[in-house]
């Protein structure tokens, strides 16, 4: 498969993954957490696809399309590992949705840095939050939700915390 077939699949698998995250949610208050802004794309459909939840986007720095960067209140800026141990305190109230996008093209730093981070997203998350990820993410209040018809295994991640 060439790269970019395979870069459209895993953007086709993302869009499917958020869209059902969304529905798993429909019930649970929360804000949504954008970990990982990057150009803003995702931040830009979780927008429409929650237009009623406040979106707090983390990421080292903006270089995200103008349209699509947070306002400051709703931007966090640093090193995740930094940033994100006391996210809570500025969000306020547990999230009912974490987006986690942090993967850089190199396989060993990617499932070094989730594993780094998950337990600080997992505790960022209500009971029954869904985060879907870029990574697979293991820690002992998260668990793996069958994904979208349509998405490969491997190709995204979805998990439920407990």
């Amino acid at each position: 498969m060439s790269r970019l077939d395979s870069f459209i699949r895993r953007l086709e698998a993302q869009r499917a993954c958020l869209d059902a995250a969304a529905r798993m949610i429909a019930g649970l208050a929360g804000p949504v957490l954008e970990i990982g802004l990057g150009n803003g794309r995702t931040y830009d459909h979780l927008r429409e696809l929650l237009p009623d939840r406040p979106i707090f986007a983390f990421d080292r720095l903006v270089a995200a399309h103008p349209d699509c960067v947070p306002e400051p209140d709703r931007l966090i800026l640093g090193e995740l590992s930094d940033t994100l141990p006391g996210a809570l305190a500025r969000i306020g109230v547990p999230a009912a949705l974490v987006h986690m996008d942090i993967g850089s093209g190199d396989v060993a730093a990617n499932r070094h840095l989730a594993a780094r981070l998950a337990p600080h997203v997992a505790g960022l998350m209500a009971s029954g939050a869904v985060l879907a990820a870029d990574q697979p993410v293991e820690h002992p209040t998260l668990h793996a939700v069958p994904l979208p018809d349509g998405v490969a295994p491997g190709r995204y991640h979805l998990y439920r915390r407990s």
